[in-house]
């Protein structure tokens, strides 16, 4: 299976998917104005949109489409599969939204993120926490309209309702990971099997198996190839977020759109991080403790975090996980389960996606 000969074309649909998501986005957007005539609530309806269509990769619809190609999904019927693909975005759109608040983050995508946008440099006291309240309300407003879109869907009952099911089954998967990330902040330490258990309801569901699955069902795969899908999603998904784990800390800025110290001054508990903990001894551990999560920490003593991430074999570590997941993930197109032209697409996103350059 080689990635070389099939990659032109696979790249162009990728790239007309992406295009006509943007569109239905836009057109879906148009229609959903603020049913207030406010200039302020007019303003807030008018960042989320900009939030939704002027950033992105669109991975979720992309592999929403792929699923649905595997099935047995045309061209000249895409409709339903854009729609659907559209519907995630919006769902992604509101988490990330929520996301930044909870993180307490400043900038997404190189930009601002909503609730410092919303807040603004001319806000009267109070503008953080009505920054943070409205951005809340809005990421609410963007999962809303992921429910109409997707509820808009006509591919026959049973195939609708199954892809609704999934759809919800995924936004519970989600929204339990997130607590899971939650209350491992909670912790003294990052645990191994903790970060890994995040990854996988957190990002893995979320980001490759349902929408591959939700593609599926609407073009009526049957359970063995809705199977072959988990199968190649999971280990794919993990390895997706395990190198954005490493991005967030050894990353370029200009290409994660967040400043790359971000991640340690929040103490986010990653597979990374979790196994710098367990591996490091002595004054290491001493540092790791003190800096990791740290809200003043500078450059200086970030540079010294990395480095023990380096020293200790939890960066190489990492880096095997990864080769591990996407070898396991390329073992399952090898099956013969999912058909051959699918199998090329989704072994050419095994290797962007562990490489974050879809």
């Amino acid at each position: 299976m080689t990635t070389e000969i099939a990659e032109t074309p696979i790249s162009k649909a990728i790239d007309r998917v992406r295009r006509k998501v943007d569109a239905r986005l836009v057109r879906f957007l148009d229609a959903h104005l603020s049913p207030v005539d406010d200039p302020d609530v007019i303003e807030g309806y008018r960042q989320l949109r900009e939030f939704v269509v002027a950033g992105g990769k669109r991975i979720r619809p992309i592999l929403c489409y792929w699923g649905w190609h595997g099935a047995g999904g045309g061209a000249q019927e895409e409709g339903p599969v854009i729609d659907a693909g559209a519907a995630l975005e919006l769902c992604h759109a509101g988490l990330l939204v929520h996301d930044d608040v909870m993180d307490g983050s400043d900038t997404r995508r190189g930009r601002p993120t909503l609730h410092r946008s919303l807040a603004g440099p001319a806000r009267p006291p109070g503008a953080q926490a009505f920054g943070g309240s409205a951005a809340i309300l809005l990421g609410v407003l963007a999962q809303a309209w992921a429910d109409e879109l997707l509820t808009g869907v006509e591919v026959g009952q049973a195939r609708t309702h199954a892809a609704r099911m999934l759809f919800s089954r995924m936004r519970l998967e989600v929204i339990s990971g997130q607590y899971l990330d939650i209350l491992a902040g909670m912790g003294e330490e990052a645990s191994v099997e903790r970060a890994l258990r995040v990854v996988r309801y957190k990002t893995a569901k979320y980001t490759v198996e349902r929408p591959l699955q939700i593609g599926g069902v609407l073009a009526g795969a049957d359970p063995s190839l809705l199977e072959a899908y988990s199968r190649f999603g999971l280990p794919l998904g993990e390895a997706f977020q395990l190198r954005d784990d490493i991005l967030g800390v050894f990353g370029d800025t200009s290409v994660t759109g967040k400043p790359v110290i971000d991640d340690l001054r929040e103490g986010k508990r990653t597979v990374l991080i979790a196994h710098a903990f367990a591996r490091a001894r002595g004054p290491q551990r001493d540092r790791l403790r003190t800096w990791h999560g740290e809200p003043g920490l500078d450059e200086r003593n970030a540079d010294v975090l990395r480095q023990i991430i380096v020293d200790t074999g939890a960066l190489a570590h990492v880096e095997s996980l990864i080769t591990r997941r996407a070898d396991q993930a390329l073992d399952v197109l090898r099956e013969g389960v999912i058909p051959a032209r699918t199998c090329e697409a989704l072994a050419l996103l095994v290797d962007r996606l562990t490489r974050r350059v879809v």
